[in-house]
């Protein structure tokens, strides 16, 4: 599958992180020839959050990792991940797998069940073959590397067509901690929780119920502001591990740490929507002067899911119209003669018309662009909301339509 043209140039160099280690395998789940499984080491007295798909249907490995969250941290602990088959929607096999598979790393491993976390993602529906993961342990654990982590984000692909990284180092009054963070997604992108998948490491030492709380806010204006195409996963998960290896004590209340922890957030959740599935454009949904938030936000994703608005993006169509038909379906407050709509710096309309400044010409130009701001103002408040998208292309579905094939 060919690169997205809208990725980096190449995956970034990350700085390693005192107390995890990271490890791969080629499993064979449903690729051939490629690492398909992940596994990620963690020191003694690792700090563990994280947020998980709300879907009614999530997998076996969710569950399980929402019940061992906040159980105390004096051991060490781990992170196993496999793609090509997301261990959902196949009812108790789905947590006989899990079972087995934490079983089997935590014999190897001398860890308690209760510290191991587990990921699937990749084809729903059909059960795990769980024990080419688990006969294999042996060899994943002798893969375990502190420089492993650009491996570990390629054996979580799906159909991404580049691994995602990010990282921060931030200055604590005690010293340095840094930062990184690796995701996977490309298509099923409309997080109700975190992204499909994501995994944070930081070698600062902070109280798991802080960094759970810090992780839950910032989730809310990263990962959950962002959609490819309106569908949440059964297997979302976001974890983010502390290991506090580096000495340096910080708490949630670290500006400089929110703010690093923020950045990668941000950087991994515009990674995933520059690979979405067939995009060819990035775009920014920037909605001010709502009544609410709340409100804002239920707007800004009415209009970044509209297939309408997104095939209007695709084809480089200034059809502002069809943003006044995303706002006016949202179920959120609006008044049709206070919204202005912008395209990038562009004045479209207002007070319930087209602006008397816009011209189609400008605005076909400005579409255009790779990447492209749409901003809306309600004029009813001081709500905002700021929601990342990408257009809808025929590769979208073509890559969907053969996605088992």
């Amino acid at each position: 599958m060919a690169k997205s043209p809208l990725a980096p140039a190449q995956f970034p160099t990350l700085p390693n992180v005192a107390g995890v280690r990271f490890g791969t395998l080629a499993a064979g789940i449903k690729y051939q020839n490629r690492s398909d499984v992940m596994l990620a080491e963690l020191a003694p007295g690792t700090s563990i959050a994280g947020v998980f798909t709300q879907s009614a249907t999530r997998s076996a490995a969710v569950l399980d990792c929402q019940k061992k969250l906040g159980l105390p941290a004096a051991e060490g602990a781990a992170i196993l991940v496999n793609s090509g088959n997301a261990n959902a929607f196949t009812g108790h096999r789905g947590m006989a797998s899990v079972e087995a598979l934490t079983k089997a790393l935590g014999d190897q491993l001398k860890l308690s069940e209760t510290r191991i976390f587990t990921a699937s993602t990749g084809v729903i529906g059909e059960p795990l073959k769980h024990e080419k993961i688990s006969t294999r342990m042996p060899e994943l654990i002798a893969d375990l590397d502190a420089e492993g982590i650009a491996m570990a984000a390629q054996a979580i692909m799906t159909t991404d067509t580049y691994p995602k990284g990010a990282s921060a180092q931030v200055e604590t009054p005690s010293g340095p901690v840094n930062i990184v963070g690796i995701a996977k997604g490309s298509g099923m992108i409309a997080p109700d929780m975190a992204t499909m998948l994501a995994y944070i490491f930081t070698d600062a030492q902070i109280e798991q119920a802080e960094l759970q709380g810090l992780l839950s806010l910032l989730n809310e204006v990263t990962f959950n502001a962002i959609t490819v195409d309106s569908d949440t996963s059964t297997s979302d998960t976001l974890i983010l591990a502390a290991t506090g290896a580096s000495g340096h004590c910080v708490s949630a209340q670290n500006t400089a740490f929110a703010e690093g922890l923020h950045q990668v957030m941000r950087d991994l959740a515009h990674q995933v929507v520059r690979d979405g599935e067939g995009a060819r454009k990035f775009v920014e949904v920037r909605l001010t002067g709502a009544a609410s938030d709340q409100d804002a936000k239920q707007h800004a994703k009415a209009i970044a899911n509209s297939p309408l608005v997104k095939t209007a993006l695709a084809g480089e169509d200034p059809n502002w119209g069809r943003i006044v038909m995303a706002l006016g379906k949202s179920g959120a407050a609006a008044e049709r003669d206070l919204i202005k709509i912008w395209l990038g710096d562009i004045l479209v309309a207002e007070q319930g018309w087209v602006a008397a400044s816009y011209s189609e010409e400008r605005g076909a130009a400005y579409m255009k662009n790779a990447e492209l701001v749409i901003a809306v103002d309600l004029g009813l408040g001081n709500g905002a909301a700021t929601v990342w998208t990408c257009d809808l292309t025929h590769d979208y579905i073509s890559i969907n339509a053969d996605y088992r094939s």
